[in-house]
């Protein structure tokens, strides 16, 4: 084997050398970056579910809200009525008289 030969065949293994040296270091980042989109998925999960959950809360807030109302309108309703009432029982006592 000449001179040139064995130079060509040693800076051929360097080069193999650094590529798996790459290799490996990229391999170690993509393990890591996996982890951390592994990571954010949970969060976006656990996002997910608490907006949901939030949302449900909301919801029958509203409703409550929204019967609470009503129940003040029945409530002031049933006033109106009863005081309506009593004017035409005193009405009815006035024409009796």
């Amino acid at each position: 084997m000449t001179d040139a030969q064995k130079k060509t065949l040693t800076e051929f293994e360097a080069r193999v050398r650094q590529l798996m040296f790459m290799y490996e270091t990229l391999k170690l980042e993509n393990a890591a970056l996996e982890q951390r989109v592994s990571e954010k998925n949970e969060e976006l999960r656990l996002a997910s579910e608490e907006i949901k959950s939030l949302k449900a809360k909301y919801d029958n807030l509203k409703m409550a809200r929204i019967i609470a109302v009503r129940q003040d309108d029945f409530k002031g309703a049933k006033q109106r009525l009863s005081k309506l009432v009593r004017e035409v029982e005193k009405c009815i006592a006035l024409l009796n008289e």
